[in-house]
């Protein structure tokens, strides 16, 4: 399983190490050199799949593409630069890779921007064939749509304004205004959990990011992940406090009942340790921040 590394170190290390500029292109720079797509070699689009049974598969086949639903306003995770239309980060490499070892290459891919609250109905109506993007593993999920993985673990945390001296964890949530995405794991979290704290909730991350920056949120929660990267593109403005107070299983969003396709993303990842270790040194991996691949959970 992955290592939980500490919110404060990681978020020392990201700032350090991350600078504004490379994050205009969504792959900010590491203190050792700027950070890099993965090696074109680390993989190779499959000239011969073996894959029956997968209705997803299928339709793809015929055609002659794959939709995959992602996120971008997350550095390093799914982001999309506006002025070059470019999308980096660990999710879309992922994502990509996942195309390839399936036989489509990355002109065979359209790519579909879905708020965390829509992620499980574009799954479910067939708006697109799998989802990539800091989509956590839950058993109310399950009941709708089937996951890969997981490909990563963290856990969520706390973002706030670099002069604030309140907050320094989730103990000091209490009478405080805490935004997060609508339908996201961690804005139900805090409605259960922490009961004395209001809520705010946008379709993104960024918005939440923007509503922190003009003062009508005290802090963003998410994925420390997440949070890292935001705070990277501001080091003076914003800061990661605390801990993290959870454990969030990031997968791969199916059809319900695509177990072929389950199966088969689940091999990819298994036999592909060289390959999520590239992907991960070339885009979280530049904050500073080692992990390890999670075993995958290949349930029947």
């Amino acid at each position: 399983m992955s290592k939980k590394w500490s919110v404060a170190a990681a978020a020392t290390a990201a700032v350090a190490a991350l600078a504004l500029a490379g994050c205009a292109q969504g792959a900010p720079p590491s203190a050792g050199g700027a950070a890099s797509e993965p090696p074109k070699d680390l993989y190779t689009v499959a000239d011969s799949v073996d894959l029956t049974g997968s209705p997803t598969y299928d339709k793809m086949k015929a055609a002659d593409k794959v939709v995959i639903g992602v996120k971008e306003d997350q550095p390093n995770l799914g982001f999309l630069d506006a002025a070059t239309g470019e999308r980096s980060g660990f999710d879309i490499e992922i994502a990509k890779w996942i195309a390839a070892s399936l036989g489509f290459s990355e002109k065979q891919i359209e790519f579909k921007a879905i708020p965390s609250a829509n992620r499980e109905s574009a799954i479910v109506n067939g708006d697109i064939d799998y989802y990539v993007g800091t989509y956590s593993i839950t058993d109310a999920r399950k009941q709708q749509i089937d996951f890969a993985g997981p490909y990563f673990v963290t856990g969520q945390g706390l973002l706030v304004a670099a002069d604030n001296d309140d907050i320094k964890s989730d103990k000091d949530l209490a009478g405080k205004t805490v935004c997060s995405a609508t339908g996201s794991t961690p804005i139900q979290n805090i409605k259960t959990n922490y009961p004395d704290t209001k809520t705010t909730e946008f379709d993104t991350y960024s918005q939440c990011v923007d509503a922190l920056n003009d003062g009508s949120v005290d802090a963003v929660t998410t994925d420390e992940a997440i949070l890292i990267g935001y705070a990277a593109q501001a080091p003076d403005d914003l800061k990661v406090v605390g801990e993290p107070f959870s454990t969030e299983k990031y997968g791969v969003g199916l059809p319900k009942g695509d177990a072929a396709l389950r199966h088969f993303i689940n091999t990819t990842f298994t036999d592909g340790g060289d390959v999520w270790t590239g992907i991960y040194d070339a885009t979280l991996g530049a904050s500073g921040t080692k992990v390890d691949q999670p075993e995958v959970d290949d349930y029947q």
